[in-house]
């Protein structure tokens, strides 16, 4: 039987593509709060904080499954539940801005799944370049991908629109949609950790065999 030691093979957390996600969405969220949240604002701390909590639950509860496979599955729930709390703080920056949030079909959606990327600079990048195209249709007045922008990158009149509107909502949309494949992710990973679960028991069920197997009986 593949893996018959006491304790398995556990805390390879940094090899799951959800922790990646989860870890880029970390720094995407510090990143973001600092150029557009108010510091003194509580929703400034409570989105890094469940931020982080979405990293730091999938870690713990990786190493924590060698002798639990329970925490392991509760802390990854956690994770996820930490993320849908924060995909709530970006659907509330924009509604109360009255800033646009992208429809499920929005091609931009599919082009940043699409891009992979690996950190925030990445993500900032995208973010400026999509600003230079016009952005998504109706975004704050400058046409959709087609057409051309009605305001000169050069102009303070564009600059001021880029950083009081448009950066803003590219880059709250962009967190969303990280957030959207993090969250699926760690979907599939609660749904796969409950299934092994119950077809293979925790620490206890394991011991059982491993002692019935050293005697032999």
């Amino acid at each position: 039987m593949e893996n018959d030691g006491l304790l398995p093979k556990h805390g390879g957390y940094r090899k799951l593509v959800g922790f990646q996600v989860a870890q880029l969405v970390y720094d995407v969220t510090v990143r973001f709060c600092e150029r557009y949240v108010d510091r003194f604002s509580r929703t400034r701390d409570q989105m890094v904080q469940a931020a982080r909590s979405g990293v730091q639950n999938i870690a713990e509860g990786s190493q924590a499954s060698a002798t639990s496979k329970k925490t392991e599955l509760k802390l990854t729930q956690v994770a996820r539940a930490s993320l849908e709390e924060l995909k709530l703080d970006y659907e509330d920056f924009l509604r109360q801005r009255g800033l646009l949030q992208w429809p499920q079909d929005e091609p931009l959606r599919q082009e940043l799944i699409d891009r992979r990327c690996r950190s925030a600079d990445e993500v900032a990048a995208w973010v400026v370049g999509v600003s230079r195209r016009g952005g998504p249709s109706g975004l704050c007045g400058l046409g959709g991908q087609n057409e051309q922008p009605h305001l000169t990158p050069s102009s303070p009149s564009t600059r001021s629109a880029l950083s009081t509107r448009v950066f803003p909502e590219l880059s709250a949309n962009a967190a969303l949609v990280l957030l959207s494949v993090a969250c699926s992710l760690l979907d599939r990973q609660v749904a796969r950790l409950a299934e092994n679960f119950e077809q293979q028991g925790g620490f206890s069920e394991r011991l059982y065999r491993v002692r019935k197997g050293k005697r032999g009986y």
